[in-house]
């Protein structure tokens, strides 16, 4: 009855941010199902696809931590808008990857760099235009549902939006695979990458800044702002002012998020670029074979998700603020984890064994991701949140390139011995630990919730 009174448009907004992410994940999933493809038309080592993913990476990291302060800067409706238009242009130029690294490599050796793959090289552009689009995600939805929801809804809305990303895992096995055989790889990543340009019309005729919103009942704006002084909400017309880095980095705040997203991020940029990979080595599972593994494990993702999001609330509710709900319930999340170092023991038996226990694994991520986001906007004002963002997903993506370096060199190392799984093993094993670790240090850093109060 009250939900009815106060009116449900913030779950509108939530929905768009959903599908957005949805999109991001199907753009940049595309290349690590066709891998075994791409690995057999161009010759590939292990080290040129870990170059790859580590240049979108890269790209990522330093992306994120100027797309914070440029949607910070020049507000969440446009520059939502423009990094998806770049990262969707981005996805469909990956069909183009040969002749632009022909292209590249054609400059480079004129300045006298040689002997440089122009597949590979042309991938890393490709790849390194996506990641730079895709960068301004995370730091938009985060700050939307911060505009949008009361800090007791932020974990939940962020859990059903983050669950885009399981979406996307789920719909890209389904598809690319499909779409490859029939029509080639290249086919995959143009239908793929168009469907944002779908999205953008949606954003721009139902967002608008809560202030601004037509469609926002007075009794759903107040219920947005139960935990927010009217007094410091920017008036129509004007700018928030960016924070500046060097201040965001005086916080030991900002330091607790950048710890917990470096340490686990590249677990789960493990998972989506290299799974497809594990099931050939480790099974000769190629193309359509992979369709339902894949799917069956990013379905169990859902659950972490919106579960996760929603766990908080259970000891907000007992009179927890939410920091410290959050925190708790982190904790038992980061134990989830552990299972998978059980992956490679009973993968002998069934590969189904290894996909349900990753399964677990990457639902306590998601679980983890709805959590750790959350805790910006429960620490920062709303005009720090996505610069303070877009500073922990560059450590994210930061963690994410030293997975994927130490990977491919892994699984090169051990595939000349003979022995690829023992690589296998050893990266589940840093997988399985990571959770526990970055929650040690982040509860190190900020025992108890301590809000920013003077920025």
């Amino acid at each position: 009855m009250y939900e009815t009174k106060i009116g449900r448009y913030r779950w509108t907004i939530c929905a768009l941010l959903f599908f957005a992410t949805t999109i991001n994940y199907l753009d940049r999933q595309v290349l690590s199902l066709l891998h075994p493809t791409l690995e057999a038309e161009f010759g590939w080592t292990n080290s040129d696809y870990a170059n790859i993913t580590a240049a979108f990476q890269f790209m990522y990291a330093l992306s994120m931590l100027f797309a914070g302060r440029f949607i910070d800067w020049l507000g969440t409706k446009w520059g939502y808008g423009i990094a998806l238009v770049v990262w969707s242009l981005g996805a469909i130029i990956h069909a183009g990857a040969i002749p632009i690294g022909q292209g590249v490599v054609n400059i480079l050796a004129v300045l006298g760099f040689t002997g440089l793959s122009v597949s590979v090289v042309g991938f890393i552009v490709a790849r390194s235009v996506l990641a730079f689009g895709e960068s301004g995600n995370f730091p938009a939805a985060i700050k939307a549902t911060a505009e949008y929801f009361p800090k007791k809804e932020r974990a939940f809305a962020t859990g059903i939006f983050n669950s885009g990303s399981n979406i996307g895992a789920i719909l890209a096995p389904l598809t690319v695979p499909w779409i490859a055989s029939h029509w080639g790889w290249q086919s995959a990543f143009i239908i793929i990458g168009a469907i944002g340009f779908l999205w953008l019309i949606f954003w721009f005729i139902f967002y608008d800044k809560p202030e601004k919103q037509k469609r926002l009942s007075k009794e759903e704006m107040d219920y947005i702002l139960v935990d927010v002084e009217k007094a410091n909400i920017v008036p129509v017309g004007e700018k928030e002012k960016p924070v500046k880095w060097v201040k965001l980095l005086g916080y030991r705040q900002t330091w607790a998020f950048f710890v917990g997203k470096f340490m686990t991020d590249g677990v789960w940029w493990f998972f989506l670029f290299w799974l497809p990979a594990y099931l050939n080595a480790q099974y000769g599972m190629t193309g359509t074979d992979i369709m339902l593994p894949l799917a069956v494990l990013y379905s169990m993702t859902m659950i972490g998700s919106i579960g996760g999001g929603y766990f908080p609330v259970y000891f907000i509710n007992k009179g927890m603020t939410p920091y410290d709900g959050r925190m708790k319930a982190m904790f038992i999340i980061a134990l989830f984890p552990i299972l998978i170092l059980m992956a490679q023991p009973l993968g002998g038996i069934t590969f189904w064994l290894p996909v349900l226990l990753i399964g677990i694994g990457a639902s306590a991520h998601q679980a983890w991701s709805a959590n750790i986001f959350t805790t910006v906007s429960d620490m920062f004002p709303k005009k720090a949140v996505a610069s303070v963002t877009g500073i922990g997903g560059m450590a994210g993506g930061l963690g994410g390139v030293v997975i994927s370096k130490l990977g491919g060199a892994l699984f090169d190392h051990y595939k000349a011995m003979g022995n690829i799984q023992t690589g296998y093993t050893i990266m589940f094993a840093i997988c399985a630990v990571s959770y526990v670790i970055a929650w040690t240090v982040m509860k190190f850093l900020v025992p108890k919730y301590k809000p920013i109060t003077d920025l």
